[in-house]
């Protein structure tokens, strides 16, 4: 069995198809990098880097470790240098004796394990990883540490009363400083990481699932020329700290590159750096099935989208994931022989084989100046990254009637209200309701954590707000070593009213949002607090986020 080619392994143990192996080999002998097989399946989405990590695990009969919840001695990693780790991806991440435990994502290469024993004179044993984890892993063993060199208060709020502490932070590299703040960000899957001055000292807090949490605590002396090397390499003026500006920079982070978004503004006690973490190209845009949606909800949003002309748009509030659905739609529609062109404030993800347009208003590049150019490239797809004000919305409603297929957003609380407030822009209601396909309302809530996750019977008061007429087992966030206070990532709850030929005749009509509500509800459509009670009862979250997620709607 051991002597079967992996494929084959995969093919006999159930966890691919005949088909598509042949598929892989196929794109396997297409490419010119000599890209491994395992790195071609998980690129064609067969499988995900762990599944197959834990199968090739298995048919090597090496086991198999997730770093990501493993706990590593960083004085046991570094006993193998960082240029060696970083070069071909191992760490060691346990020590016996003279042997020393190394996790690694090739363990039949017997060159790297002898390189490692010649360079630390212990003998190895590996074991079996994904690449993405041992980087991870590599970034925190090496460069997480240093920062205790630079010393920075990394205790959770607690502010550095220390002399010497204080002293070794402002004679410490400055650069070293701002790069590891941002790699240890996005290790901790950050999504923004804010510099505030106050008086005595800077706090830096990071946007983690959707709430700020304190990363460390610097001296006011260092938030000076903290923020002036973020303005440097954000090619902002680093002589003007009375105005906001706004810049970016560009920054590698575990093999993966990033673009960084850098915004400052003047405040009491110095300027406060806000710093937006965008991934780039090299992370994968994510695939319908990828977003979370209900079975039924796919079905739509899939039926909506194969609509060669018409308007569909994404709503909900800052940071609710509208453009990452509007990349996945992109994604499943783009083909070689039609021409996709979005106009974004800013260009989020730069995406291989789209035309995307960047705004830059002093220079007259606003969204309505692009679309018109735009109109005049032979579109058939246009993605408008907001639909801001009513020309922008008009000339995108224009192209829908006129055969081009327009996707776009708005801030509205749910999918009826975006309807009204389309009318309400000035777009004269015979048209929008010719030309809208559907709209997408959307949030995110936070994932309970699996492991920790503590089960209780619903109180009459949560029944009521899950519409329901009995209690049912649910759960709530504790807490422990794998998760940040009970909760492991986000998903996305979606409401999607379909435009029928019924509620297509009550926009014409002028219909009320309360009448769109309920024509939709007749319809099939589930309101965001049905879609995120259903999460609750099936125990992927909590009471506290239908509440907070659905107050207002």
């Amino acid at each position: 069995m051991r002597n079967i080619r992996i494929g084959d392994y995969l093919v006999e143990e159930g966890h691919i198809t005949p088909e598509q192996l042949q598929q892989v080999l196929q794109k396997q002998h297409e490419t010119k990098d000599n890209k491994r097989f395992g790195d071609v399946l998980i690129e064609m989405g067969f499988m995900s880097d762990v599944k197959f990590a834990q199968a090739l695990a298995g048919k090597l009969q090496v086991p198999y470790v997730d770093l990501n919840s493993f706990e590593i001695d960083g004085e046991t990693a570094r006993l193998v240098p960082q240029d060696l780790a970083e070069k071909n991806c191992v760490i060691a991440i346990g020590k016996t004796g003279r042997r020393l435990t190394v996790a690694t994502d090739d363990p039949v290469n017997f060159n790297i394990l002898e390189d490692i024993k010649v360079k630390t004179g212990y003998d190895t044993i590996p074991v079996l990883a994904t690449r993405n984890a041992i980087r991870k892993a590599i970034g925190k063993a090496y460069q997480m540490s240093e920062l205790g060199d630079l010393g920075v208060d990394m205790t959770q709020g607690e502010m550095l009363d220390d002399e010497e502490s204080r002293d070794r932070v402002e004679s410490a590299p400055i650069v070293k400083l701002a790069t590891q703040i941002v790699e240890n960000a996005f290790r901790m899957e950050a999504t923004d990481i804010h510099i505030e001055p106050f008086e005595k000292y800077t706090q830096i807090r990071v946007r983690v699932n959707g709430d700020l949490v304190d990363l460390m605590h610097v001296s006011s002396n260092v938030q000076n020329q903290l923020s002036t090397r973020l303005k440097l390499i954000s090619g902002m003026n680093i002589a003007e700290k009375r105005v906001p500006q706004d810049g970016r920079f560009s920054q590698t982070v575990d093999g993966i590159p990033l673009d960084v978004r850098v915004s400052s503004l003047p405040m009491v006690h110095g300027e406060k750096i806000v710093i937006r973490i965008l991934s780039t190209g090299a992370i994968k845009t994510r695939g319908l099935h990828e977003l979370g949606m209900s079975d039924y909800n796919f079905r739509l949003f899939e039926s909506m989208i194969k609509c060669p002309h018409g308007v569909i748009l994404v709503t909900g509030p800052t940071g609710s994931g509208k453009s990452t659905t509007l990349y996945a739609a992109l994604g499943a529609i783009a083909r070689p022989e039609v021409n996709v062109v979005t106009v974004e404030d800013p260009v989020e993800k730069q995406i291989e084989g789209i035309n995307q347009c960047q705004i830059n208003v002093k220079s007259g590049m606003t969204f309505p100046a692009a679309l018109r150019s735009i109109l005049r490239q032979d579109p058939d797809i246009i993605m408008i990254g907001e639909m801001r004000d009513g020309e922008t919305a008009e000339i995108g409603i224009r192209a829908a009637i006129t055969g081009h297929l327009v996707l776009s957003t708005l801030h509205t609380n749910d999918a009826a209200s975006t309807i009204v407030r389309l009318i309400d822009m000035g777009i004269p209601a015979y048209m929008v309701a010719s030309s809208l396909i559907g709209v997408v309302a959307q949030r995110l809530v936070k994932v309970l954590c699996p492991k920790c996750r503590k089960q209780r019977m619903s109180t009459p008061e949560e029944n009521e707000l899950m519409h329901i007429d009995h209690s049912v087992p649910i759960y709530d966030a504790v807490g422990c070593n794998e998760c940040g206070g009970g909760y492991r990532g986000r998903t996305a709850i979606h409401e999607i009213i379909h435009c029928t030929g019924q509620i297509s005749t009550m926009i014409a009509n002028n219909a009320s949002t309360e009448q769109l509500e309920k024509a939709a509800r007749e319809n099939g459509t589930k309101l965001l607090r049905d879609n995120v009670s259903d999460l609750v009862q099936q125990g992927v979250t909590t009471m506290d986020e239908l509440i907070r997620v659905t107050y207002a709607v």
